[in-house]
């Protein structure tokens, strides 16, 4: 939000520096981010004039001038600007002079071998405008040796002010002086708008044509004819504010939007009325409709967009940008005015949908006051008639703004409570009644009404920081926190600890943390398990990023895909993030999940004078699932592996780790082949999935110490079995089956062979385990081991029908 400090001047009667009132609006949340003051940087050029003018002996674009600058002699200067003609006023930079708009300072030159010193500038070289096409030419009675800030009046530095998406009504400057005025900084003037009688009856009528339903859209449309106007450039005064905040001026017509918009924060629109055809309405547009807008370009519209047409189609969308085939010229005569309100959520959802970002777009989406619709006609009405003439219609109103009164009860203690401030009540009703806020009673409550142009009050709180602000935020004491007497209770969550844990698990194995989009698109999100309506974004960002991630897959796919097609082929990816299986409260899951291409293992990636690492498999991802629930204090010795990986894994080459089949703790495996299609990735690829909210909780131990240490006297030893069992059978049956022969001997099995052959039969396999064994009270006998292989034998052919292999 920009405006030049006399601007303010208009509204604010106040002596205050610039300083003083650049201090003031950041004191009071309207940061300011910069001030633009031309007076410094534009100091040194004067206004001169062109002497004589001869060509260049050694340039055919060239001509050397005899620039009179009021000081002495006539200086010698090297142009090649077109319009450089004898008698012509124009703006001079002596040598030494630093040039804006090409950010280097003059010297005395030779230019093909004459002598120049000093420079006649464009608008575009003192930093004004975009004007580059030749020297700046004044007026014939502009006054030689004159400082050209002087001049033209360019001593009116520019304040930028960022305003927070709340504060709509600072988005004109009456709104800021407002606020400037209740902080101590001048008096707020009163309004100067005068009402315009009508003479005749409108030509052009207007509609509200909604369905049930959408009227909230555009609830009320103001519109005024004008005719017997003469279009023509704007008034220097005009042109200057406007281009000083960085604005093209155009037309009177065009510019007087402009200036009401920023002035009063209500955008407005005029239509060339000899150019509309029938009725003027508002609803909403049609699917195949477009606009030809007024920054030239053509958008394609559809049912959510919110248009104002005539019979012959859209003429602009909605608070966001008029039509190019409405649009006002030189040779308009008769116009209409239109001054509307629109729904603040449609206009922004428009505006991001056709990628337009207009004044009006920028102010209707943080919402307009909607009590300006008369003052903003009546204002643009007066102007059109001051600057062009004509004479106005009866205005033409249908519809009613949106009411937004609201009365707060606010005790004043409140004050007290929230900020520490002590502040006496005639105090707090003096800063609420400047800010534009109704205020009766007497005693330690007042009940408050909000202005219309202050959507953002609705609460007693948005009263307290009110006052606060306006008071100043230095005023409010720091104190500190009372020191407590004993250790405070844990800060984090479970949950915030296993995210902790898992990152720092995963970067241990290699893997590098990748942040990607909560958001894919439907037909990722349905092969993950997820694409339902609930979780379909209303206004999605882009249109591949439409629903909520029902995993972390896709994004790491895609991260993992991009650096391939940057020549990193081998990656190792990892996130820790939300994912959403349904849009209630318990529907969003934590998930660590992770991916691997090429040969990024978890000792390494690349070639190596050794030898070449491996590629990656699904043993891996499993191992990297594994240490993640190690890391979080999950028994890996106790999770069981079953072969219900989801249909985005390979069927032979995944798995599951879970504790009985309602406890799913990870999954993992190769990817399939129809997933890597789906995300036009390259293969193969591997991958996990931890659910960090399903690892269930450790039990509170009664102590936080540890036991003693206890060490096995005994040396361990190990015996091998080999079972020819079928071919189907798991291993991991396997294996329970040899664990639970004897819990008290056996602390270890591993499987270290398996072999196929005609020897065995058809459809059989035999599978060698490594049995280790902890004696603890004495060392086993032979009988020992003798009865401990039994037991061994027995329990793998009940669990398997396996036999001991000869």
């Amino acid at each position: 939000m920009k405006f030049t400090l006399s601007w303010l001047k208009d509204h604010l009667d106040t002596t205050a520096s610039l300083d003083t009132i650049v201090e003031t609006l950041t004191m009071i949340g309207l940061e300011v981010e910069g001030v633009e003051d031309k007076a410094k940087a534009l100091k040194p050029f004067v206004v001169a004039e062109i002497v004589a003018a001869e060509q260049h002996p050694n340039a055919d674009r060239l001509r050397v001038c005899r620039v009179a600058t009021g000081a002495g002699e006539p200086l010698q200067v090297v142009c090649g600007a077109p319009n450089a003609r004898v008698g012509l006023k124009t703006v001079f930079a002596p040598a030494g002079t630093w040039i804006p708009g090409k950010d280097i300072t003059l010297g005395v030159g030779q230019i093909r071998g004459v002598e120049s010193h000093g420079m006649m500038c464009s608008a575009s070289e003192l930093g004004i405008s975009e004007d580059h096409d030749g020297i700046i030419e004044l007026a014939p009675d502009a006054p030689v040796g004159t400082a050209y800030v002087d001049f033209a009046d360019l001593d009116d530095p520019v304040i930028d002010v960022s305003l927070t998406p709340n504060r709509a009504d600072c988005a004109g400057v009456r709104g800021i002086a407002r606020d400037l005025a209740a902080a101590g900084i001048g008096d707020l003037k009163p309004e100067t708008t005068r009402r315009i009688p009508g003479h005749f009856t409108s030509p052009i009528g207007v509609e509200l044509r909604f369905a049930e339903g959408e009227a909230q859209i555009c609830p009320a449309f103001y519109g005024r004819y004008v005719r017997g106007v003469t279009n023509r450039p704007s008034p220097e005064w005009l042109q200057r504010r406007l281009k000083a905040i960085g604005l093209r001026p155009i037309s009177a017509l065009v510019d007087m939007t402009n200036f009401v918009s920023i002035d009063r924060g209500r955008p407005l629109h005029v239509f060339d009325a000899a150019k509309v055809r029938g009725t003027i309405h508002a609803r909403m547009a049609r699917t195949g409709e477009s606009l030809l807008a007024l920054d030239g370009k053509t958008y394609a519209l559809d049912e959510r967009m919110c248009v104002i047409a005539d019979d012959s189609g859209p003429l602009g969308l909605g608070g966001v940008m008029g039509g190019e085939a409405t649009g006002c010229s030189l040779d308009t005569t008769e116009v209409f005015i239109e001054c509307a309100w629109f729904d603040p959520v449609r206009v922004a959802e428009t505006g991001r949908r056709t990628g337009i970002v207009s004044d009006a777009r920028y102010r209707f989406e943080r919402g307009v006051d909607p009590a300006s619709l008369g003052p903003g006609l009546d204002i643009a009405t007066e102007m059109v008639i001051d600057l062009v003439g004509g004479e106005a219609s009866e205005p033409v109103l249908v519809g009613q703004a949106p009411e937004l009164e609201r009365i707060i009860e606010f005790p004043l203690s409140e004050v007290k409570r929230l900020t520490g401030l002590t502040l006496h009540r005639a105090e707090i009703r003096q800063i609420l009644e400047k800010l534009g806020f109704f205020v009766v009673g007497r005693d330690d409550v007042f009940r408050v009404a909000v202005p219309t142009w202050r959507a953002d009050v609705a609460l007693k709180a948005d009263l307290v920081e009110e006052v606060m602000r306006i008071h100043g935020l230095a005023n409010v004491a720091s104190t500190p926190l009372p020191a407590l007497g004993s250790v405070g209770a844990r800060v984090l969550t479970p949950l915030q600890v296993r995210r902790s844990k898992a990152r720092r698990i995963l970067a241990t194995r290699r893997m590098l943390e990748a942040v990607t989009w909560s958001f894919v698109s439907k037909a990722e999100a349905r092969h993950f398990g997820g694409g339902g309506d609930d979780l379909a974004l209303a206004n999605p960002i882009a249109g591949d990023l439409s629903d909520m991630r029902p995993s972390l897959l896709p994004g790491l796919i895609g991260a993992a895909e991009r650096n391939l097609k940057r020549g990193i082929v081998d990656v190792a990816l990892f996130e820790v993030g939300q994912v959403f299986r349904t849009d209630a409260p318990d529907g969003q899951k934590l998930q660590a999940a992770g991916v691997r291409r090429g040969t990024a293992g978890s000792a390494g990636a690349g070639r190596h004078w050794l030898g070449a690492a491996g590629p990656v498999s699904w043993t891996i991802a499993k191992a990297d699932a594994l240490a993640v629930l190690e890391a979080l204090g999950v028994a890996t010795d106790r999770v069981q592996i079953a072969r219900t990986a989801p249909a985005w894994y390979h069927p032979g080459r995944s798995g599951t780790l879970q504790m009985g089949p309602q406890m799913i703790l990870a999954h993992f495996g190769e990817l399939h082949p129809a997933t890597l299609e789906t995300l036009d990735a390259a293969g193969p690829m591997v991958a996990f999935e931890v659910h960090l909210d399903a690892i269930p909780e450790a039990k509170a131990k009664p102590t936080k110490s540890k036991g003693a240490l206890a060490t096995p006297e005994l040396m361990p030893l190990s015996r091998d079995f080999a079972f020819v069992v079928d071919e189907a059978v798991e291993a991991e049956k396997i294996l329970k089956a040899v664990r639970g022969a004897d819990r008290a001997l056996i602390v270890d099995a591993a499987i270290f062979d398996v072999f196929r052959g005609p020897a065995l039969g058809e459809g059989k396999k035999s599978v060698a385990v490594e049995v280790t064994l902890q004696p603890v009270k004495a060392t086993l006998t032979d009988k020992d081991l003798e009865a401990l292989g039994a037991k061994v034998v027995a329990a793998v052919a009940k669990a398997t029908g396996a036999t001991l292999r000869a």
